[in-house]
């Protein structure tokens, strides 16, 4: 070793990766007179060969974020917005395959939905008000997402749903738990459970020699047993309900290997109305929003890993 050289700097590069967030594009599909819209959050985020950007500053590996906006926005004329699912799989595979560099793509979409505005009969003195089929109105229950990751030869799509609030009136007890000193909830034979339902669900679909999914039937088909099971379970706890919830999809859809909620529960507690001489019987409640339970678990088929995040916030 020479007098002048320095020893190694005790730094290294961990994993890296870049892109553009947040996309909004929104797809009118004008078939004459009926129109068809696809609202998509588009989130890209690219890893590969990036060391010497960091390090050195050089860009010559470096796709500009620009760029991949500007993809997203070509690739919605180019190759229309099927799905969410199919929209992800063109741009993973665009980004992979065309930069020599890249070697990861992961495309995070969130899609907010719209239905038809219902209008009036043919004798409204407005524009044939009965064949209006350009006007929609935003759903307000849950907002789709979508991950796809791509690594130049397998895929990943991990699908779902946030924001969906549902509830059952009755059919939901919470009794014979722990107690001790500190313990004031009384138990309850006849109570509210409410949820706001975060959902994720892993595809099986792995490569490109396998049939793909049916993405949007795949999506109306698990929140319907998702939904079913809900309304449907006698409810001892939230738990319980959840894992009522992830079997009926496991059982039912043949392309999910696995299922992870994060279900808060949305208290609801009787209101006190004897000073007032009043007799609440399971009427009058008061919906708090904080503190809540928060109630997480993953459903997997039988001898499948799990590979879904246990922490949500960032998927």
């Amino acid at each position: 070793m020479t007098v002048n050289s320095r020893p190694a700097r005790p730094v290294m590069l961990g994993q890296n990766q870049y892109g553009k967030a947040e996309n909004r594009v929104v797809k009118i599909t004008r078939d004459g007179a009926t129109h068809h819209i696809k609202d998509l959050n588009v989130s890209v985020a690219l890893s590969g060969d990036m060391d010497e950007v960091h390090l050195s500053g050089s860009n010559a590996n470096v796709l500009p974020t620009d760029t991949t906006k500007n993809t997203v926005y070509a690739f919605a004329k180019e190759h229309g917005i099927e799905s969410a699912e199919q929209f992800g799989i063109h741009l993973a595979r665009h980004f992979v395959t065309s930069q020599e560099p890249i070697k990861t793509a992961r495309i995070r979409i969130e899609e907010y939905a719209w239905e038809r505005i219902a209008t009036s009969d043919a004798n409204s003195k407005f524009i044939g008000a009965d064949e209006v089929k350009h006007s929609f109105v935003r759903q307000g229950q849950e907002t789709r997402v979508t991950q796809i990751t791509y690594d130049g030869e397998s895929w990943e799509v991990v699908s779902g749903l946030k924001d969906l609030v549902v509830m059952n009136s009755t059919n939901s007890e919470f009794w014979g738990y722990v107690k001790d000193k500190y313990t004031t909830l009384p138990e309850a034979y006849d109570r509210i459970l409410a949820t706001q339902v975060s959902a994720r669900w892993r595809f099986n679909w792995t490569d490109d020699e396998q049939k793909a999914p049916n993405w949007e039937k795949s999506y109306e088909q698990v929140k319907k047993h998702m939904l079913q099971a809900f309304a449907e379970t006698y409810s001892l706890s939230l738990q319980q309900t959840l894992y009522q919830m992830g079997s009926r999809i496991i059982e039912n859809r043949g392309e999910i290997d696995e299922v992870r909620f994060s279900l808060p529960n949305k208290h609801h507690f009787l209101v006190d109305l004897e000073p007032f001489g009043l007799k609440n019987d399971n009427e009058v409640y008061f919906a708090a929003d904080r503190p809540y339970g928060l109630i997480e678990a993953t459903i997997l088929r039988d001898g499948c890993e799990p590979k879904i995040p246990v922490d949500l916030t960032n998927l």
